[in-house]
Formats: structure tokens, sequence, C-alpha cells
């Protein structure tokens, strides 16, 4: 029992610190900014960090929310984000069961999604240099659980997922005359479906319209009004039906 709790405590303080690294690439990122190199530096007055501003959560509360040098307000997005990578890390663990390379593909399952969908929440837009990734971790990962057969199933999947929303927006687009789906969205469904297979596409669809319907009813309840041109983004809810399925299996099966 002792090594279970140890790769779940191992695995949540491991998210904190990749939850730190998806907060500065979901900035950096849009901004056109190099994601790997140079230093961290408060957006206000550009000062670089040290390293004791960095540690997850804790320095954002030691500063009480504050810049250390020009004292402009930190946005508590970056501990929350933190903190779900932290979440994600702990659910892999228990989801593993102890299993280290499952909790292992697992939680780097649920941190590419989480940056995905940060960025396409934030600014509806899914890069290739996210989703296309997203592909090959999957396919990487059915040939370490299954070997060559499942590899198939799921490039299958990835070709199939693709085909299916990019033939979805085709339609739409050509009946409604405009755009109803964003480029990276078949993209994504490309790497869910390398991710859970053919068979799991059709559960990562109804999980992503239930999260997508839960949230327009959330706007009705609050009496916002709805209108057919607006926009949602679709990515964050592909992204909820991928990491349900993966650890549930596909609904009815």
């Amino acid at each position: 029992m002792a090594q279970p709790v140890f790769i779940v405590v191992m695995a949540g303080l491991l998210g904190l610190i990749v939850g730190s690294f998806i907060a500065a690439v979901s900035v950096r990122l849009p901004k056109g900014e190099g994601v790997v190199g140079g230093r961290s530096h408060c957006l206000s007055c550009g000062t670089t960090l040290k390293a004791w501003h960095l540690v997850p959560v804790v320095s954002w509360l030691m500063l009480r929310a504050r810049c250390a040098a020009c004292g402009a307000g930190i946005s508590p997005r970056y501990p929350l984000i933190e903190l779900a990578g932290a979440g994600i890390g702990v659910w892999a663990a228990l989801h593993g069961g102890g299993t280290l390379w499952l909790v292992a593909v697992t939680a780097v399952l649920g941190w590419q999604l989480l940056l995905i969908a940060l960025i396409d929440g934030e600014h509806f837009w899914l890069p290739d240099i996210l989703t296309l990734p997203l592909i090959l971790t999957g396919l990487g990962a059915a040939a370490m659980v299954g070997g060559t057969d499942l590899l198939l199933t799921h490039l299958i999947g990835a070709v199939v997922g693709f085909s299916t929303l990019w033939l979805l927006a085709f339609a739409y687009k050509w009946v409604r005359g405009r755009q109803g789906l964003g480029g990276g969205d078949p993209i994504l469904f490309a790497g869910a479906g390398a991710w859970v297979g053919w068979l799991g596409l059709p559960s990562v669809l109804l999980w992503a319209c239930a999260a997508g319907f839960a949230v327009v009813a959330a706007w009705l309840v609050t009496r916002r009004s709805v209108s057919g041109t607006d926009r949602l983004p679709f990515g964050i809810f592909l992204a909820v039906g991928t990491w349900l399925t993966w650890l549930y299996g596909p609904l009815g099966l």
C-alpha cells in the first residue's frame, strides 16, 4: 500500500511542476515567444524572476499574489493551472493502480489536454504544435500497451477522427456558407482517435457534446442570450471527452 501512496504523492508534485510549465507556455505561445528558452519575467515590469519566485503555488502565496519588484497583481490563473496539473497527476496515479507505465502515459495525456484546452479556451486556437504531438504520443502509447495490432487500431482511429470532423466542417461550410469548426478540431479529434482507438471516438463526441450542452444550459440559466453566431471553444470539450474515454473506456462497452 505504501508504494501506490508514494506514486500518488510524487505524481502530484510532478504535476505541480508540469502545471507551472503549462501556465508559462499558455502565455508565451500565443505571443510567439519561445516556450523553452528565455527566463521567466514579470509581465508588468519585465523583471526576471528569481528561482524562489517560481515555486508552484507556494511563491504565489508567499508573494501575496504580487510581483516582488513592482507590486503588480499576479493572476490566480497561475496557481490554478499548477493545481490542475497536480490534480491530473494524482488522478493518473489513482487510475494507474501503481502501474508506472500506465500512470505515466495517462499523466502525459492529461497534461497535453490541459494545455490544449487552455489555449483554445482563451484564444480559440488549436495550434498544430500542440495537436500533432497528441497523435504521436497516442500512437506511442498504443504501441507500448498492445504492440502492432493495437497500434493499427489506433492509427485507424486517428484517420477516422480527422476525416469525420473534416467532412463535418466541410459540409457545414457548404450548407451555411461560414466556418463552423476551426481547422484544429479535426487534428485534435485525430489525436483522440490515436489515444482511444476508433471504437472510442463516439464516446469522445458524446462526452464533448454533453459538456458543450452543459455550458449552453449554464448560459441560459444565468439569462445570458445565446445565438447561432456565438462561438464555443470546442477543443475544450473534445479534450474532456478524450480524457474521460481514456480513463473509463467507450460508453456501453
